[in-house]
């Protein structure tokens, strides 16, 4: 099982120019000679390259510096040297490039084959061919290349999905996600089962759309309690959220208001996104307690509340018929194609 990093520290360093050559011809039966020394080459430079073959950056925990070949001198006789070979960092799709800062965004690869230089090579020296002039039959005068550019920069990646899960740990998530897909995340009945984001592809009633499920939130996420927000990254990009409240819990309110909370602490506009409210686990409830805690839900979030059960799938086609019309919505406003999901993992 690949294991799956979504931040990275990386070097990328772009090839210095090659230097320029200072050469004469020196030729049998050639009264007068001359200058011939060629340029050199540019250096490499760095691209990335976004892909969506890829979901992780694991590749980058064990590979941190990438250089590009520098550019060859140049020669006699009018020589120029080769290029430098590129180095292409191949990223998964929604990966971001932040300066060493960590605050500064280069780039953003949101969409498969976008390029991006990220350090452009140095430039070739001149040579002395180059300096000839009629009042300079015979320059010496041969310029080295330029240094390329270098730097340490993070590769942040925010999966691309359509919908995303959130809740408090053990909402039922990961239950959820396996039910309506075949992504096969780890399942356990204690808190925090999930520790990094897993995608499925979703079909409902003919239509496909990509669900993210995340690590859940509690309360003080936002100053780094449990598994802190760093998560909630992977679900900016998401057209709708389906948030999941734990049916079997006393005050179901209290952990709608705590998500929501934390929510509102992240920022990103993740509290303005449209949300799909579900009562989940509702096969381990009578019916009786069931209506009384979705009333108590409705009346906390300001909107009809849908009642599901991964384990005994009650409520699921209703809650993707809902999330698709939020999705198809949202992609109608977008321009973009109603039938084509965000990603496919």
């Amino acid at each position: 099982m690949v294991k799956f990093l979504d931040e990275a520290k990386v070097y990328v360093s772009a090839g210095d120019g090659g230097n320029g050559c200072c050469s004469f011809r020196r030729e049998k039966f050639i009264e007068f000679g001359g200058p011939d020394g060629g340029d050199g080459g540019d250096g490499g430079s760095v691209i990335a390259e976004a892909t969506a073959d890829l979901n992780t950056l694991i590749d980058f925990r064990y590979r941190q510096h990438f250089r590009a070949e520098r550019g060859h001198h140049g020669m006699g006789a009018d020589r120029t040297g080769a290029r430098g070979k590129d180095v292409v960092l191949t990223l998964p799709v929604g990966t971001q490039i932040l300066a060493e800062d960590k605050q500064t965004l280069l780039a953003d690869l949101a969409t498969a084959g976008e390029r991006m230089v990220i350090a452009r090579g140095g430039r070739g020296g001149a040579g002395n061919t180059r300096f000839k002039s009629s009042t300079n039959r015979a320059p010496r005068r041969a310029d080295p290349g330029t240094p390329g550019e270098e730097a340490w920069i993070w590769l942040r990646l925010k999966l691309i999905a359509d919908a995303g899960l959130i809740g408090l740990p053990n909402a039922g998530k990961s239950t959820f996600l396996a039910a309506v897909s075949h992504a096969k995340p780890k399942i356990a009945d204690y808190p925090f089962t999930t520790l990094h984001p897993s995608l499925g592809v979703v079909e409902a009633d003919s239509n496909r759309f990509v669900l993210a499920d995340i690590p859940g939130l509690i309360e003080g996420a936002s100053d780094g309690a449990g598994l802190g927000t760093r998560f909630l990254g992977h679900i900016e990009r998401c057209r709708v959220l389906l948030h999941l409240v734990d049916g079997t819990q006393e005050d179901v309110a209290a952990a709608y208001r705590t998500v929501r909370a934390e929510l509102s602490a992240y920022g990103a506009g993740l509290e303005d996104k449209p949300e799909v409210v579900a009562l989940n686990k509702i096969d381990a409830l009578a019916a009786a307690a069931v209506d009384e805690r979705r009333q108590a839900l409705a009346a906390e979030a300001g909107t009809d509340v849908l009642v599901t059960s991964g384990v005994s799938r009650a409520g699921i086609e209703a809650a993707l018929r809902k999330l698709w019309a939020e999705i198809a919505a949202a992609r109608a406003a977008d321009g973009d194609a109603a039938g084509e999901p965000a990603f496919s993992p």
